[in-house]
């Protein structure tokens, strides 16, 4: 009995799987068939003197419905995941060519400047904002307030000299009666260039390549272009 009940409920989820979504209820209307023609025969073999129990066709039964109805959820969730997917897409692609502010590298051009909002620590009494370029490299450091009030990054240093156009991040160093307590990546406001789906979320992808969860992006502005 063991035997037929785990071969019956294999047999179902294999099809299911293998088969295209179009012929899904077919196949598992096709596998309940045979799942009651494979019954009848046990019954009809059983032996006079050991009858089967009536609670153990329950159980069969009971496991085969178990196996049905898993597939035909799994195929619900599959196609709502689909539809939530799209309606992502749909929801931020306005999103594109728009500056979004999140916690992300910088594309300098040499000119234009960057806005950036340091949060220093919510106990600190000093911040630092700390400029490192793509290699990661120190670059400059300013002294900041600790309000986490934006400001606009030239890309001026101290003798009046352009750092070059290039990928940059800001980090907030934030100090408390002079000991380092924090140290956090800076949020910038960057161009969208791209939005997409994943089996993540969604994504967006600013200019310069750095990304971001749509989730932790914290505002949105039009861009100058």
């Amino acid at each position: 009995m063991d035997s037929v009940t785990s071969a019956t409920a294999a047999s179902a989820a294999s099809t299911a799987r293998d088969k295209g979504d179009d012929s899904k209820k077919g196949a598992i209307s096709s596998d309940f068939e045979t799942f009651l023609r494979m019954l009848t025969v046990q019954m009809e073999n059983q032996d006079p003197l050991n009858p089967i129990e009536s609670s153990d066709y329950a159980v069969q039964l009971a496991t085969f419905s178990g196996v049905e109805q898993q597939v035909l959820t799994n195929d619900l969730l599959e196609t709502l995941g689909q539809n939530l997917g799209g309606a992502g897409l749909a929801q931020y692609g306005s999103w594109v060519g728009m500056e979004a502010r999140a916690a992300v590298p910088a594309a300098f051009d040499g000119s234009s400047p960057v806005t950036v909002v340091p949060q220093a620590a919510a106990d600190a009494d000093k911040a630092q904002l700390v400029v490192r370029d793509a290699d990661g490299k120190e670059v400059q450091r300013l002294s900041i307030g600790t309000d986490g009030a934006p400001m606009e990054w030239t890309g001026a240093g101290t003798d009046g000299a352009v750092l070059p156009a290039g990928s940059y991040r800001f980090v907030v160093e934030s100090f408390k009666e002079g000991a380092r307590i924090a140290e956090k990546q800076a949020e910038v406001y960057a161009p969208i260039t791209e939005v997409r789906s994943g089996t993540e979320g969604v994504t967006v992808v600013f200019a310069g390549g750095g990304e971001a969860s749509a989730g932790n992006v914290s505002a949105l502005r039009q861009g100058d272009g």
